[in-house]
């Protein structure tokens, strides 16, 4: 998944960001309300993490934007206020749930991929495409039935592959998917993983094709 992490503080932004990297999640880091506003209005991101106390605009500000264009992204609100009306207000301006300061990382991965389950109505968690199935919340894929061992970014890779099927994936959506935008990674990066996910697919009732100067998409094969 792509999770956007809206924190002002470094310190705890890179701890968060660090533990979802390691779950193998692309992560976006933001340290402000007012870009990060711009950032969730022209980015697609599958969760968002947000603090409520930010320099700009506060985070609830942020998600109210949100909702009020219909953006229904998944949001968890963070913040040191633990009082019961600081959880209601965050709640009624539409996040989906709320972690008080300090709190365990992995606490924060189980919660996210709660979120999933609970909105499968609005997100596709189990895909199936010819002999491979993928099952989002769990973050495992499946060729005819049997698991396929991927290195987690590959296991991205395939995740954004089959969200997006049929449609050319650009090289640079590859990179954001898998280390966040803006990150300073080679072209190359993208080339490399593509190249070792079509392997490790073969015979899976599924390949990527190579749309030379615009990226790639994969289909089902004829």
């Amino acid at each position: 998944m792509r999770i956007a992490v809206v924190e002002d503080n470094r310190m705890l932004a890179d701890a968060i960001g660090k533990s979802l990297d390691d779950d193998g999640h692309g992560v976006d880091m933001l340290h402000d309300g007012d870009e990060a506003a711009d950032f969730l209005a022209r980015e697609s991101v599958d969760a968002v993490v947000l603090d409520i106390n930010l320099p700009g605009l506060s985070g609830l500000e942020v998600l109210s934007g949100m909702r009020r264009r219909g953006d229904s992204t998944p949001v968890i609100l963070l913040t040191a206020r633990g009082k019961t009306q600081d959880r209601v207000r965050g709640l009624d301006t539409g996040a989906d749930d709320y972690l008080v300061k300090p709190f365990d990382m992995d606490e924060l991965s189980v919660r996210l991929r709660a979120l999933l389950r609970r909105r499968g109505g609005d997100q596709t968690n189990t895909i199936a495409v010819g002999d491979l199935t993928l099952d989002r919340t769990a973050r495992r894929l499946f060729k005819k039935g049997a698991p396929v061992e991927l290195p987690r970014r590959e296991l991205a890779l395939a995740e954004l592959f089959l969200l997006r099927l049929d449609q050319i994936v650009s090289k640079e959506q590859i990179l954001d998917h898998l280390y966040g935008s803006g990150s300073e990674v080679d072209a190359t990066t993208a080339e490399l993983y593509v190249h070792r996910l079509r392997k490790r697919l073969a015979g899976s009732g599924v390949a990527i094709k190579t749309v030379r100067g615009l990226g790639y998409f994969m289909e089902k094969d004829q």
